[in-house]
């Protein structure tokens, strides 16, 4: 004799979506700053210490590409630089959002002064609307040199050839390295803001008062 189980008319079964839907198309930037790091390991990207910058744009025919945010580049920049910013002010006043901006503030916005942002996923259109021969010489600069770094992984990705990245960025730039510079605080000096700002130009002070004294 065979046992009968009776089954229920309606098994629920979880809906199948395909692993594809459940991956968003971004990747962290830290991912990029490996990738530009090992392009220019490998010697696919070109390193370019600050003072060689000068040598590198006028005589060479490189387009010097500043990737820096507005607020850092209306302090000081490079005359004739090209600018797409890597990250933009995200400017959503949701709840969520509001909340990682207050927690910015707290730990990092105060300090540095810097805002709070997004990626900017125009980038790579901007710079190709800007540049549009990939076999043109571009040296990626930002102030520290991490963001640069995204960039440039970005670049050469989008099919650049002939890709440059400044070493350290504009923070390590002495007087003479670039040819004209506008704006009102000094190019190493731009990406400095909030407290820190003060603090360095206090250490500044202090460090000509110091000098003075000898003398």
């Amino acid at each position: 004799m065979t046992l009968l189980i009776p089954q229920p008319n309606h098994i629920h079964k979880p809906p199948v979506v395909p692993y594809r839907r459940l991956r968003k198309p971004y990747r962290f930037p830290v991912i990029f700053a490996v990738s530009g790091k090992q392009l220019i390991l490998s010697g696919k990207v070109r390193a370019v210490e600050p003072k060689e910058a000068k040598t590198v744009v006028a005589s060479e025919g490189y387009v010097l590409l500043d990737v820096r945010p507005n607020w850092e580049r209306e302090k000081a920049r490079v005359k004739g630089s090209l600018h797409v910013p890597l990250f933009v002010e995200d400017t959503d006043n949701g709840p969520i959002t509001l909340l990682k901006k207050w927690i910015h503030l707290g730990y990092i916005g105060l300090w540095t002064g810097q805002r709070f942002t997004m990626f900017n996923d125009k980038f790579t259109l901007r710079v190709v609307e800007a540049v549009p021969d990939k076999e043109s010489k571009v040296l990626v600069a930002c102030g520290e040199g991490l963001r640069s770094l995204v960039a440039v992984s970005k670049l050469d990705g989008e099919g650049y050839k002939s890709l440059g990245w400044l070493t350290g960025g504009f923070n390590r730039a002495t007087e003479g390295d670039f040819p004209e510079i506008e704006g009102t605080e000094e190019l190493r000096f731009a990406t400095i803001g909030g407290a820190s700002y003060y603090f360095l130009k206090l250490l500044v002070l202090l460090q000509s008062f110091g000098q003075n004294s000898k003398e």
